[in-house]
């Protein structure tokens, strides 16, 4: 039975990126969505309205947090190591948009996010760390991470190139040797490996033992005198 990573060396155990893919999601969740229901929770950019869409919002949020998920995705349900290793770039690239996008909107032509809602210094670093360079740099080094962990090779990988032993059968008609012993050598005689063994009395290994004086009183039985311990006596 040959193992799924035979001839596949690009296999790898969906569990090896599962982690990573699911928090990927859940932060690309978070930055496509947040700037559309942050307003309910007095948390947004400008324009505060609940579901507000701009071409701004499309490419410097919606854009990177639709590609993390898919690249999240990607992490958890493939199995396969260079699919994988494309969806932790893809998500790499994704977090880094999220910090460079908003400095680099204006050359581009995008326009661009808004100004945060914010009274106070403290929940202006709240808003852009939790929209734009907090949650990029989360992703980049969660991507980090899972193309770390896609890079090297584990021991149960390398275990897994080597296919299992394949039982050895015997030719049809053959006799099947189950003592371990093999064909007799050249010059040996067939029956000196089934001949019985024979003890010094006489006897086949194979036939019940006698003891003591029963055993010598039969081979004195075999002898010349046998005739003479019958009684009665032999009258010639």
């Amino acid at each position: 039975m040959e193992h799924a990573l035979n001839g596949h060396p690009l296999w790898m155990p969906r569990s090896r990126g599962a982690v990573s893919g699911l928090l990927l999601v859940i932060l690309g969740a978070w930055g496509a969505l947040i700037p559309f229901v942050g307003p309910h929770f007095n948390f947004a950019y400008t324009p505060d309205q609940d579901w507000a869409w701009s071409s701004a919002r499309g490419w410097l949020e919606v854009l990177p947090g639709a590609a993390t998920v898919l690249a999240g995705l990607l992490l958890v349900f493939s199995g396969n190591r260079a699919s994988a290793i494309v969806g932790a770039w893809l998500a790499a690239l994704a977090g880094a948009w999220f910090v460079i996008g908003g400095q680099v909107a204006p050359m581009l032509g995008i326009g661009s996010a808004g100004d945060p809602v914010a009274a106070t210094d403290r929940k202006r670093a709240a808003l852009e760390v939790s929209y734009f360079s907090g949650l990029g740099a989360l992703i980049v080094f969660i991507s980090g991470v899972a193309l770390a962990r896609l890079a090297v090779r584990l021991a149960s990988d390398v275990e897994a190139f080597l296919e299992p032993a394949e039982p050895v059968s015997a030719p049809v008609g053959e006799p099947v040797y189950m003592s371990g012993l093999e064909e007799p050598a050249a010059g040996v005689s067939s029956g000196a490996l089934t001949r019985p063994r024979v003890d010094r009395f006489g006897s086949a290994a194979d036939e019940p033992k006698t003891k003591g004086w029963r055993r010598q009183r039969a081979g004195n039985a075999a002898g010349p005198g046998a005739q003479y311990l019958r009684w009665p006596h032999p009258q010639n």
